[in-house]
């Protein structure tokens, strides 16, 4: 009989959890489509990031799975705890190293990508994120409701109470090419993103589970009387897409830039580095091994070769701490 309160606090705890976690995505997502707000990327990260906790708390709790911190002596556990008393959870990070985390490998990636962001930015201000990792964003929103839905149920998804942001103006194509580039990243933001991003595989990359990149169009329905939809999506390469007034283009798939070999030597000239040759280029890529699968910094394409911006970011850093021996 006494285990029934502890069954019922156990199932309380279980769905206040879930609640908090819900109330922090849609809190996340609305303030990000918020015209007010600047501070957009950073709240949206931190308020995922809580949303993503409790609910794997959650899912965890339920399951019976232990997701405070201890330590066994004697074949006992003594629990971690702050300075004031409470019990020290898991962080993100842990919930998804647990080997029985339901988050797939790509949503994953998802999460840890976003984590290490919030790292760079929680101790200084930083702006010009919002565009260029919108697509990391959208995948995150969109792996949510799938988890949440998933693991407690349909009436815990956002989408009902979510829609696509308005905006009162088209966007031209002058306009989209105006919009900030990875590029005009801050400088540690962009190094971690190359960082990240370089580690990992092609399928790994362009997963949407990873970063969900659409193409706008501006009209859907061809007929009178159809439902004219402001958003289709639409693969890049398809032929309906081809078929899209450039005009009204405003997000497309993206991949990775890549360099050949001669690219990079040329670049390296460009930039001072005029001994640097195609020979000082073989050899550091033998001597560092760069070709190694899991390293990340290039990809093979019908038996030629090609580097990531990472490698040409290693190449740039081994010129400099060079220099004497390569500029003239």
């Amino acid at each position: 009989m006494a285990a029934k309160p502890r069954v019922r606090r156990m199932f309380s705890v279980t769905t206040e959890l879930v609640t908090k976690s819900r109330e922090a995505a849609l809190a996340a997502v609305q303030i990000f489509n918020s015209p007010l707000i600047t501070f957009k990327s950073e709240i949206f990260i931190v308020l995922m990031n809580i949303a993503w906790t409790y609910l794997l708390h959650a899912y965890y709790r339920k399951k019976g799975i232990e997701y405070r911190y201890f330590e066994m002596k004697n074949k006992r556990r003594y629990f971690d705890r702050t300075k004031s008393g409470a019990f020290k959870h898991w962080e993100l990070d842990r919930c998804l190293n647990e080997k029985k985390s339901p988050i797939d490998h790509d949503a994953a990636n998802n999460l840890r990508f976003l984590i290490g962001i919030r790292h760079e930015v929680e101790h200084q201000m930083t702006s010009r994120l919002d565009s260029t990792l919108s697509a990391k964003f959208q995948a995150c929103c969109l792996n949510y409701n799938d988890y949440a839905k998933k693991l407690f149920g349909e009436e815990h998804g956002i989408d009902k109470h979510l829609a696509f942001s308005l905006q009162f103006s088209s966007i031209s194509q002058d306009q989209a090419a105006a919009l900030p580039s990875p590029d005009k990243m801050p400088a540690h933001i962009k190094a971690f993103v190359q960082g990240f991003e370089g580690q990992l595989t092609d399928e790994e990359f362009n997963s949407p589970r990873f970063a969900y990149r659409v193409l706008f169009v501006a009209k859907t329905a061809n007929h009178k009387g159809q439902a004219d939809e402001v958003i289709e999506f639409v693969k890049a390469d398809s032929p309906l897409a081809a078929d899209v007034n450039k005009t009204y283009a405003v997000i497309k798939e993206t991949e990775r830039p890549k360099y050949l070999p001669k690219t990079i030597v040329e670049l390296m000239k460009k930039e001072g580095f005029k001994r640097f040759t195609m020979a000082s280029h073989t050899d550091l890529w033998k001597q560092m091994d760069a070709k190694k699968p899991g390293k990340g910094y290039g990809v093979e394409v019908q038996k030629a070769w090609y580097w990531y911006d990472t490698w040409v970011g290693q190449v740039r850093k081994y010129c400099q701490e060079n220099m004497a021996k390569y500029k003239q």
